[in-house]
């Protein structure tokens, strides 16, 4: 039997946030359904779904389909209906405290502030699961953080965004193939 791994995107569904910064969570889900050929092609707990067998593992990719702040609710309802331990699920999702296209991948932690974290740490009780951060930058002058993430990506950062999704996308595959450590070593740095 193929190991199960649950990669969940954070975002916010429908089409005005689809380029947005703070759907960059969705972005690397649907690198991931392009490179595993499939697609999201059902509904299942409140999240688009795709799945795929790929290597020695059983991929189920997730976009909660319940805004942002409430991301918690899809995740536990996930986790739990395929029986997965911790160590088995990593989320993606954007960063305002890191530089617009790096990546960190962490083991556990805090929400530093991000909402779908905070709603996915209090649903399961606990921080201990790993995330992979991806940088969107700090918003320009006096401008609300809530306006900021809710912004879509410019012409020019596209390009560095592009490229932060694919390696985003090279982090996931080799956790799932070597471990966290791997992952940390090569993409942290």
């Amino acid at each position: 039997m193929l190991e199960t791994l649950l990669i969940v995107g954070l975002g916010n569904p429908g089409r005005e946030y689809k380029n947005t910064r703070h759907n960059i969570g969705f972005m690397v889900c649907d690198v991931l359904a392009s490179r595993f050929k499939t697609s999201f092609n059902r509904m299942q707990f409140k999240s688009l779904i795709a799945t795929s067998d790929y290597g020695d593992r059983k991929f189920i990719l997730a976009k909660p389909q319940t805004f942002m702040n409430l991301s918690g609710q899809a995740v536990g309802s996930l986790l739990r209906f395929y029986k997965l331990p911790l160590e088995n699920f990593i989320v993606t999702n954007d960063d305002l405290d890191l530089n617009l296209g790096s990546i960190r991948i962490r083991p556990l932690g805090g929400s530093g502030g991000q909402k779908g974290l905070n709603s996915i740490i209090e649903n399961l009780g606990t921080q201990d699961f790993q995330r992979l951060r991806m940088g969107i930058g700090h918003p320009p002058g006096q401008m609300d953080p809530a306006n900021y993430v809710l912004q879509d990506f410019n012409k020019d950062e596209l390009v560095l965004i592009a490229e932060t999704l694919e390696r985003a996308a090279d982090a996931i595959l080799l956790f799932s193939e070597k471990g966290l450590n791997a992952a940390m070593t090569k993409y942290n740095g």
